[in-house]
């Protein structure tokens, strides 16, 4: 009996022993491995940053060299006359035909005479555009920028610098094409880890790697906001964030923005550079890594073996527990990540740029009408974003706060559409104030009726709210628009898994009688 003891603790010991280095070098390796994905991180971000630095060094050089240009075609101007613009600008032009980047030369003498009429032929090859004398252009055009504008005409997008020389009526520049920039650029500083695209400070997107971007504003097509373009404040003198490509769809990058000042050019550059680890420089280790850890792995396999044909009812009962722990961490994190993914969607939506600029449009309107009803506008919006950008931690609030934001939301729309839009709300049960309703409800299933539906003074837009005892109704007249806009069915989509969430089934939509209504549960 002693001898069996004395067995049966040796054993027990051994398996404590090896079991406790088991779980020494788990720690290790995880140490170790995290460890190295730091570094491959940290490395990855240098690299990026490097990157970022050498390509817009390149693009600021190609800027500089193309702004200096200016003081060749002054230098053209000033040494000729209203008799041989044509002939001087054209010899200027077939000695950069033979440059990449090709800038076709031009001047305009505001006359009526020959001379003035085949100069502005000039003008009208470089954009292969006819334009008559009549057309007043460069009053229409030139005359009311400042020194650069872009022209859209027959799908391309063209960039002209010009100056104008007062003294003898004279506008002369050059104009190029910017689908030869984005040529000409995609063969500078080529890096198979970013890609490059420069936007004036208006938002117009001079260059991209994407032909259909150039000449549109980068506020309409990425994720860019103008509190991106603020650098003043930063020691770095450029923002970097974390971003999803509108190149590389679905694509993580870190987005990298700089301004760019080259003399009559005020801009910014943008390089967004793919996010991805430097395996080849730690695959060596990883390779050791991975060998260790199976072999610790085959070992604790083995010890459990044992272990189970000794004590193999213990192991089943002890399996049938884990087993329905593990069940339950399971299930508690496909709960905490459907949660996490609603607020992300729900945070993305939250601030709605349009809205924005919007509001800020119908304020400016307003500021010179009645001071007064400025004021209550200025303070509404400011409620409004106070209640957007401070969300609850359970994603629910109380129905009441929701009715006050959504009031002071309509009221800022009413500024906007005046008669076009007719808002009602009706409070039919005061207890119910106090339940409760997913963050923002209110103003997803209001915005989609604003959204998609027509809003005129013949056909008014017109939306009801009434609060009963366990739901709130909203209905809207049912006129929809002729276009339909993606993601048209996000918001509803998103009210009905956070319904989900909250184990309450009843929250559901229909059209009825020319409305549309949208049933929201209330939470207790």
């Amino acid at each position: 009996m002693f001898i069996h003891l004395r067995y049966s603790l040796s054993k027990k010991s051994i398996y404590l022993i090896t079991l406790l280095v088991s779980l020494i070098t788990l720690v290790a390796l995880i140490v170790l491995s995290f460890l190295l994905t730091k570094e491959s991180i940290k490395n990855n971000e240098e690299f990026a940053r490097k990157s970022f630095f050498s390509k817009y060094d390149a693009i600021y050089f190609e800027f500089d060299k193309m702004s200096n240009y200016k003081k060749v075609i002054q230098n053209v101007v000033n040494k000729s006359n209203k008799d041989n613009y044509r002939e001087h600008l054209g010899v200027l032009n077939d000695l950069n035909s033979q440059n990449d980047l090709k800038l076709y030369n031009w001047a305009f003498l505001n006359t009526s005479d020959k001379n003035s009429f085949d100069s502005l032929k000039l003008y009208s090859n470089a954009i292969d555009r006819e334009i008559s004398t009549s057309d007043n252009f460069f009053h229409n055009k030139l005359g009311k920028q400042n020194n650069s504008i872009i022209i859209r005409y027959k799908g391309n997008n063209y960039w002209t610098h010009y100056f104008f020389k007062k003294t003898s009526n004279l506008y002369y520049g050059y104009t190029f094409n910017l689908n030869d920039l984005h040529d000409y650029f995609v063969n500078i500083n080529e890096n198979t880890f970013n890609y490059a695209f420069v936007f004036d400070n208006k938002g117009y997107c001079i260059t991209h790697p994407d032909e259909k971007f150039i000449g549109k504003n980068i506020f309409d097509f990425t994720t860019i906001t103008p509190n991106d373009t603020i650098t003043s404040n930063l020691k770095s003198g450029y923002t970097e964030n974390k971003a999803i490509s509108e190149y590389l769809t679905e694509t993580e990058i870190t987005r990298f923005i700089k301004p760019m000042k080259v003399n009559d050019f005020d801009g910014y550059v943008v390089v967004g550079h793919l996010n991805f680890l430097i395996e080849e420089s730690v695959f060596p280790t990883k390779l050791y890594v991975a060998i260790i850890f199976l072999t610790t792995i085959i070992l604790i396999s083995f010890i459990f073996l044992l272990f189970n044909l000794i004590t193999r009812k213990a192991y089943q009962e002890n399996e049938i527990v884990i087993k329905d722990k593990n069940r339950l961490l399971i299930e508690n994190e496909e709960v905490i990540k459907e949660n996490a993914l609603n607020q992300l969607k729900q945070l993305k939506n939250q601030i709605n740029p349009h809205f924005l600029f919007n509001s800020l449009n119908t304020l400016y309107m307003i500021i010179g009408l009645d001071s007064k009803k400025a004021q209550r506008f200025t303070m509404n919006l400011s409620k409004i974003y106070r209640y957007l950008i401070v969300p609850p931690k359970e994603n629910i609030v109380s129905v009441e706060k929701e009715l006050d934001f959504i009031s002071q939301y309509m009221e800022l729309q009413k500024n906007r559409f005046h008669e076009e839009l007719i808002f009602n709300l009706e409070i039919k049960d005061q207890k119910s104030l106090l339940k409760f309703i997913p963050y923002l409800a209110l103003q997803l299933v209001v915005e989609n009726c604003i959204k998609h539906n027509i809003a005129t003074i013949e056909n008014p837009l017109t939306i009801n709210i009434r609060l009963e005892t366990d739901y709130l109704i909203v209905n809207n007249t049912y006129q929809l628009k002729d276009t339909f806009e993606e993601n048209a069915h996000f918001g509803l989509d998103y009210l009905k898994k956070m319904y989900d969430f909250y184990n309450t089934k009843s929250f559901k939509t229909e059209i009825k009688n020319g409305l549309f209504i949208c049933v929201l549960p209330l939470i207790k």
